[in-house]
């Protein structure tokens, strides 16, 4: 892997693309409405499809590995090929699989997404920390080491999460801030910013977190088809966007399986960022 950080490489593509992420999700109902058949077949036309028409446009491309792995080996030999084909279009992967354990299987999904040259190695993950953000270090220094980033969930934006992400904590604080805490821990220090993200809704509530101190990027997933809005992001994230990455897949998805109507979605996306 390459001697660069993840926070560099991130920055010359936001640089080059712009912030866009975009996801490639092979949902069931977005299979239908491509005119797919359900299965390998279907999963494989729609993947590669979109990979051909929004990895060479984006900055980062975010495939969502439970679609692929619901169809088994075939699903995740496609899944390698689009991490292979995204990464020569010139795009950062983010791998979303949010994975989050102890000891040694931490360490095989460590070997498997974050490490060496793997078939399923990625630029980054996102990766849960509800069994302790401790139990993610292999993962965070195999990262770092490698030259790869993870994104880990703080304060997402669907209905169930509040009662657990916002609980208190006995410093006051809430289990979504520690979370942010750890995260600039981890990148304190590092320029012109850290490989550990955190991964905050793009329709969550203005306020509720303090990402100052962070020195690391934010996936916002829900820009789109969620709701929200190029306002609404610097709404909760402030004027500039800075190091905020706002994530787009059924909002652009649903343009294909035409190439240029997908560029053209890509394109409306990232203009509506600029303006």
């Amino acid at each position: 892997m390459t001697a660069a950080g993840f926070g560099a490489r991130l920055a010359a593509a936001v640089a080059a693309r712009g912030p866009l992420c975009a996801g490639v999700d092979p949902h069931p109902a977005l299979l239908r409405s491509w005119g797919l058949s359900v299965d390998a077949a279907g999963l494989e036309r729609f993947a590669l499809t979109a990979t051909e028409a929004l990895a060479p446009r984006v900055s980062v491309l975010k495939p969502q590995s439970a679609f692929f792995e619901a169809h088994g080996p075939a699903g995740v030999e496609v899944l390698r090929r689009v991490v292979e084909l995204g990464r020569q279009a010139g795009a950062l992967v983010l791998l979303d699989v949010k994975r989050g354990d102890i000891g040694s299987t931490m360490a095989a999904y460590t070997s498997a997404y974050l490490a060496g040259t793997g078939p399923l190695a990625a630029d980054a993950v996102t990766l849960s920390p509800y069994l302790g953000f401790g139990s993610l270090g292999e993962a965070l220094d195999t990262a770092r080491a490698e030259g790869r980033g993870v994104f880990v969930l703080a304060r997402t934006s669907n209905p169930e999460a509040a009662a657990l992400q916002n609980a208190r904590l006995a410093d006051g604080r809430t289990v979504a801030q520690s979370i942010v805490d750890d995260a600039a821990g981890r990148n304190a220090g590092m320029a012109p910013g850290g490989d550990v993200g955190v991964v905050v809704g793009a329709t969550v509530p203005a306020g509720e977190l303090d990402l100052t101190a962070l020195n690391g990027p934010v996936l916002a997933p829900g820009f789109g088809a969620q709701g929200a809005t190029a306002h609404d992001l610097r709404r909760v994230f402030g004027e500039g966007l800075p190091g905020v990455l706002p994530a787009s897949s059924r909002d652009i998805l649903r343009y294909g399986p035409d190439i240029a109507a997908l560029a053209e979605a890509v394109a409306r996306a990232q203009d509506s960022l600029m303006e």
